[in-house]
């Protein structure tokens, strides 16, 4: 198959290395054993060729070709060293809202992006990191922590990739380059679903959970033990009880018809909603790779015939299209109609053989489409186009009985027209002794996104099943860890730390403990080399250690700096340096930026977790606007006050507050939904 190369690329005077798209980032493809920091050089220094342009004038671009030989294309993975130095975002939002705010500020930022299929020949734009529609996007600190920032596929916009084949990628990067932790938040949608909320009801874990990421935090101070127990009991709910539950409600008639339908369909028990969204998932998927019907009217004609159900014969008239389409209420004009008609019939007329037998009506449509691009309007006609005369045609459709397709077949009106159509037969079944509702296979989402709607989002937030949804909306962020694994080779590796003295303590470590950096050594080292490593690995990781000296390291006062430290340090330990020269004064501090706020809602949330907040205007304490019934939509108020504030500063007002809030806390604070 022949391989589109990008044409930026064919200008470059070098030969250039095309890696297999599946491939790439293999184990041992390129062999790294280092940390992640000294692994991205690395990475960029053997499998990537320098743009000519930086990002900003002060941000460097490398290339990587990809080679998807399926599709017979070369995709672009673009690579962008953010210094933070220069950055005009140095602090990174992902991490406040991910619960690393207290992370020191890594020096480096390394961005891999693959944009979306029309900007694959162009350089990237100075707005490139700000983008939400690449079809990869992954941000990853040079100190192993990473953020997964958007990923879109076929559906979002891709014309040849899909999600999978992106995350399956990204996946082999991390964990090739050794990163530490990567988050993900998973605002994903598909036909208005929120996919973390179908996935986990069918799964019991996100999308994102096929890669391992599992739960992280949650907004509202929804906790691991909440999310749990809420995927619990939604996706433990009974089809039984459900079909009970919405007995009474509009759609109550077709929850039942839809459930009895796909029970039919499977061959095993479907007791659970789990059971049900994990086989019509299954089906879904099934149609989407082979493009064909799973659940169709024919194989509910088929069971009633097995059945033998009563039916009878009848002669049908054929109709005039024009008088069939008088009696239609179509949004397209009947001029519009009747053209379509005519452009079938030329198709049949050229493609159907009598000896053959009928033309399946997906080649029908096939045929149509080279002259018509509104499929809806094809289907629309189709479906009416049996027993019709067009111009001298008369066209009707009928089921296989050996592969049991949807056929159209053609003839000739001779006469009159009426002959010809009086020898046309169907079979009639009596519509009592159907099963109720048939469904088309080829469909099969529009039931996911009914039972979705109609039942999921349905609950109410009094019920159980309310309360349980809303917490797994309220879950959105998950993580990946790759552990600490020393292997087994002929390498040293330890975790080392800053050891804060006495008077900096709480300005170093003010909320919780900043990640280690891992550093390698050969097997011969001494704790000499052992200290120069440290101290080379924060300055390389850390702005506040960019002039920071290791003196000592704890616990080893006896240990000379020619003495060799293995058989003295276990491989893998924590070691802890003492030294001078962190920069405390220095803005570029923390990931959360260098402003102390403090976060007190009485959901439970003590951090930053993305949502909407407001503070204080007396104790400046922030809280969840939700929290406080201030709607999304509605502005901030000139003057808040907490409940605290409001207890000690207008009691009577206070008590007025909490019986108006009594309902909104219930449904808002994780210590009320019972779990």
């Amino acid at each position: 198959m022949s391989i589109t190369v990008p044409q930026g690329c064919k200008k470059r005077k070098r030969n250039l290395t095309v890696y297999d798209f599946h491939t790439f980032c293999d184990p041992g493809c390129p062999n790294l054993s280092g940390p992640f920091r000294e692994n991205i050089r690395f990475f960029i220094k053997e499998c990537s060729e320098p743009e000519d342009y930086n990002l900003d004038d002060a941000m460097p671009v490398w290339r990587i070709l990809l080679s998807h030989q399926d599709k017979g294309i070369v995709v672009p993975l673009f690579v962008v060293e953010e210094n933070v130095k220069y950055s005009k975002q140095p602090f990174c939002d992902h991490c406040r809202c991910s619960g690393w705010s207290h992370h020191f500020v890594s020096k480096r930022k390394y961005h891999m992006i693959i944009p979306v299929d029309a900007n694959w020949n162009k350089p990237l734009k100075d707005t490139a990191l700000d983008v939400q529609t690449h079809l990869l996007h992954g941000l990853i600190h040079c100190n192993g922590f990473g953020h997964l920032v958007s990923i879109n596929g076929i559906e979002g916009g891709s014309r040849v990739l899909c999600g999978k084949e992106m995350m399956d990628l990204w996946d082999r990067i991390c964990t090739n380059l050794h990163a530490q932790q990567v988050t993900v938040e998973d605002v994903a949608k598909k036909r208005s679903m929120d996919l973390r909320l179908l996935h986990g009801v069918a799964y019991g874990h996100p999308w994102f959970g096929k890669w391992g990421y599992r739960f992280f935090h949650g907004s509202f101070g929804v906790s691991e033990h909440h999310y749990e127990r809420a995927v619990e009991v939604l996706s433990s709910l009974s089809l039984d009880d459900i079909i009970g539950d919405f007995s009474l409600s509009n759609n109550g008639k077709k929850i039942s018809q839809t459930i009895e339908c796909y029970r039919d369909l499977s061959e095993t028990s479907l007791m659970t909603i789990r059971d049900l969204l994990r086989f019509m998932l299954t089906r879904k998927s099934h149609v989407t790779t082979t493009r064909k019907p799973t659940i169709t009217k024919s194989s509910l004609i088929r069971k009633a015939i097995e059945k033998k159900l009563p039916v009878k014969e009848k002669t049908s008239r054929g109709r005039k299209f024009e008088e069939v389409v008088a009696t239609m209420d179509s949004r397209w004009p009947a001029r519009r109609l009747e053209y379509a008609a005519e452009v079938i019939v030329d198709a049949l007329k050229d493609n159907y053989d009598a000896n053959l037998g009928g033309m399946p009506r997906q080649d029908v449509r096939d045929a149509a489409r080279l002259h018509i691009g509104d499929t809806g309007l094809l289907d629309y006609v189709l479906k009416s186009m049996n027993n019709v005369i067009v111009g001298n045609y008369v066209v009707w459709r009928s089921i296989n009985p050996a592969n049991r397709v949807l056929e159209y077949s053609i003839r000739e009106v001779s006469g009159d027209g009426e002959a010809a159509c009086k020898v046309e037969t169907e079979v009639v079944y009596q519509p009592a002794v159907l099963k109720p509702a048939a469904y088309d296979g080829c469909d099969v989402y529009s039931d996911i996104v009914f039972i979705f709607k109609n039942v999921i989002m349905s609950y109410p937030h009094s019920a159980l099943p309310g309360l349980a949804k809303q917490v797994i909306l309220d879950s959105k962020l998950f993580v990946k860890e790759w552990p600490f694994r020393d292997e087994n080779d002929e390498l040293l590796r330890y975790i080392c730390r800053i050891m804060p003295c006495s008077t900096n303590l709480d300005e170093l470590f003010p909320k919780k403990m900043y990640p280690g950096e891992l550093i390698v050594v050969p097997l011969h080292a001494t704790i000499g080399e052992l200290k120069a490593a440290a101290q080379h690995a924060l300055r390389d990781a850390y702005c506040i250690a960019e002039k920071y000296v290791v003196n000592d390291l704890v616990n080893m006062e006896g240990l000379n700096d020619d003495d060799v430290i293995f058989g003295a340090i276990e491989s893998g330990s924590d070691i802890w340096t003492v030294g001078s020269g962190i920069r405390l004064e220095d803005e570029l501090k923390y990931e959360g930026g260098p402003e102390k706020w403090t976060v007190r809602c009485e959901c439970g949330a003590k951090d930053d977790d993305g949502e909407r907040m407001v503070s204080c205007d007396v104790c400046e304490v922030w809280q969840h606007t939700r929290c406080n019934g201030i709607d999304d939509s509605s502005g901030v108020p000139l003057l808040f006050l907490c409940q605290n504030c409001c207890h000690s500063l207008v009691p009577q007002r206070a008590e007025t507050c909490e019986l108006e809030s009594e309902t909104s806390k219930a449904l808002m604070l994780p210590s009320q939904y019972g779990f």
